[in-house]
């Protein structure tokens, strides 16, 4: 079954070339209202297209630089993310990224679900998606 369908006027898809490019049918980002909704970044260099090298740490790193990317290309801050939810391969590296995600938000607590998952995109270990507010 083939369908067209084509995105709503009242969307807006969010864009950039400082964060990788989808690796599927998906945007990076989708502007809805005074929300943004961001897809889930995972730890790809942006001109590699690779997995960085390193443990979950760099991998978190490397995830939260994109979803940045990705919140600042759709006209937001890092201040205004409400909501994050955070996917890893393994619990056991719930502190470790952690520690890399407090550096990351400082001062700033979204709200934030962690969980683990049997398998992620290109086998990487941890990946995080967010909701940002646009007012």
């Amino acid at each position: 079954m083939s369908t067209s369908v084509n995105t709503h006027a009242s969307l807006s898809i969010v864009s950039t070339t400082e964060a990788p490019a989808a690796i599927g049918p998906y945007s990076q980002g989708i502007k809805a209202g005074d929300l943004l909704f961001c897809s889930g970044c995972i730890p790809l260099d942006p001109a590699s297209m690779q997995v960085v090298e390193g443990g979950v740490e760099a991998q978190a790193e490397q995830a939260l630089k994109n979803l940045k990317a990705v919140v600042e290309a759709g006209g937001a801050e890092l201040g205004k993310v409400v909501k994050t939810t955070v996917f890893l391969k393994s619990m056991d590296d719930f502190v470790a990224v952690n520690g890399v995600y407090t550096k990351f938000f400082g001062n700033h607590k979204p709200a934030r679900s962690a969980v683990e998952v049997a398998r992620l995109p290109k086998d990487v270990l941890v990946e995080v998606e967010a909701i940002v507010s646009l007012k």
